[in-house]
C-alpha cells in the first residue's frame, strides 16, 4: 500500500508508517484491495488526513468503521458523498447542530466542508470489506489511529476532541484534558439517540465557545 497523505502528516508519522505492525498492515491491505470489494476507495483511505493538515486541525471526531454499502464510504467518518443517502447517525448529528445552533439541515452528508475547515474526521479503522462491518478491524488500524491521536495530544494545544459513544470515548482516554477540551456524549445512532444519550449535548455551540476563546475562527457547522 502507497501511503500518500499530506506532507505535514508524513512527517508526524513517518516512524509510524516503518513499523513492523504496519508494514503487515500495508500488506493486508493491498491484498484485501486486490482480492476483494473493499471501501473506501484506495485514493480515499487518507482523505481525512488530506483534506485536514497536521498543523491546521482544530477539532477531532472519531467514528469506528466506514460505511460498508456501495458509494457511502469517502475516508471522513459519518461523512457520504452528495449523490448517497444521509445515513440515520449523521441525520441526528444535523438535527443536533440544527437545534444547538440554528444551522439548517445540510441537502447532503457530504462533510468534506468541515474537513476543510480544520476537523479531523477520523475513523478508528481506515478500511473494510464492502457489506462485512468490523471485517477490517484487529488488523493495525487501530494502533495506527491510535498514535494519530496521541500525537495531537502531545504536539498541539487547544484541540477539541468529540468522543461520542464507548468506543470513542475509550480510543480519546488518553488525550491530555490539561491542554484540550474533550468533549462525550452517547453515540448519534438512532439506538443511543432515541434513549436520550445524545440530543442536547450541545457540542457544536460548545466547540465554537472554545475555539473563539482560543483566538480560532468558529466552525461553520
Amino acid at each position: 500500500m502507497q501511503v500518500t497523505i499530506e506532507p505535514g502528516w508524513k512527517a508526524i508519522l513517518k516512524e509510524e508508517f516503518e513499523k513492523p505492525y504496519f508494514i503487515d498492515l500495508a500488506e493486508f491491505v493491498k491484498s484485501e484491495y486486490t482480492s476483494t470489494k473493499c471501501f473506501p476507495p484506495g485514493k480515499e483511505i487518507f482523505s481525512a488526513f488530506n483534506h485536514t493538515p497536521f498543523d491546521e486541525v482544530k477539532v477531532v471526531i472519531i467514528g469506528q468503521d466506514p460505511y460498508h454499502g456501495p458509494g457511502q464510504a469517502h475516508g471522513l467518518c459519518f461523512s457520504v458523498g452528495e449523490n448517497v443517502a444521509v445515513p440515520p447517525s449523521l441525520k441526528n448529528i444535523f438535527e443536533e447542530i440544527r437545534t444547538d445552533i440554528g444551522s439548517p439541515i445540510p441537502q447532503n452528508g457530504n462533510l468534506e466542508r468541515w474537513a476543510d475547515q480544520g476537523i479531523l474526521l477520523l475513523n478508528a479503522t481506515l478500511t473494510v470489506r464492502a457489506h462485512q462491518a468490523g471485517s477490517h478491524q484487529n488488523k493495525g488500524w487501530g494502533k495506527f489511529t491510535d498514535a494519530v491521536i496521541e500525537k495531537l495530544s502531545e504536539k498541539r494545544d487547544g484541540l477539541v476532541f468529540m468522543l461520542w459513544g464507548g468506543p470513542a470515548k475509550k480510543k480519546g482516554a488518553k488525550v491530555d484534558t490539561s491542554k484540550h477540551l474533550v468533549l462525550t456524549s452517547g453515540h448519534p445512532s438512532p439506538l443511543a439517540a432515541n434513549r436520550g444519550y445524545w440530543f442536547g449535548n450541545k457540542h457544536f455551540s460548545k466547540t465554537n465557545e472554545y475555539l473563539k476563546e482560543k483566538g480560532e475562527k468558529p466552525i461553520e457547522w
